[in-house]
């Protein structure tokens, strides 16, 4: 076996008795790094101290990534002007922290009998959002619902 040492130095190749008592007379623990090379790669190192340096790691990884969130913003096809700008700069804002966003707008009761003004809608606001998120395709019909969903600009 190529026996590394506690401080990282090449010991050569030895049985695995000798690397064996040497890992003993460190008082540390005999670690199996590659064992697809000719010959295997053993180490002298702490596990213990090995494991917790893995779990900080990990901790780390996961702190630095951010969970991405979708971020739902309703409509209905008689919304006033203010009451419109007012949800799209909430969108905005959900877009500029990163955020998923999906806009919908609802349809109730005779509202259904003018899908096309729905889709007028949907399409002025894919227009007012298109500099700040990109549209994942064209608005679809889901029952009493048009949705469309956006992606934060890089």
């Amino acid at each position: 076996m190529r026996l590394i040492g506690a401080n990282g130095e090449q010991m050569g190749v030895v049985p695995y008795s000798r690397a064996k008592e040497l890992a003993a007379e460190a008082r540390l623990d005999l670690m199996l790094v590659s064992d697809h090379s000719v010959p295997p790669v053993v180490r002298i190192m702490d596990f213990g101290k090995l494991r917790y340096e893995q779990k900080k790691n990990l901790k780390a990884q996961r702190k630095n990534t951010i969970a991405q969130k979708l971020k739902e913003v309703k409509f209905h096809i008689n919304i006033d002007q203010h009451d419109y700008e007012t949800k799209m700069k909430k969108a905005l804002d959900f877009l500029e922290k990163k955020c998923k966003l999906k806009i919908t707008l609802a349809m109730r009761g005779r509202e259904m009998a003018h899908q096309d003004m729905g889709f007028q809608l949907i399409n002025q606001v894919m227009t007012d959002l298109a500099p700040y998120g990109d549209a994942s395709g064209a608005p679809k019909l889901e029952g009493r619902n048009i949705s469309v969903n956006f992606a934060p600009k890089a």
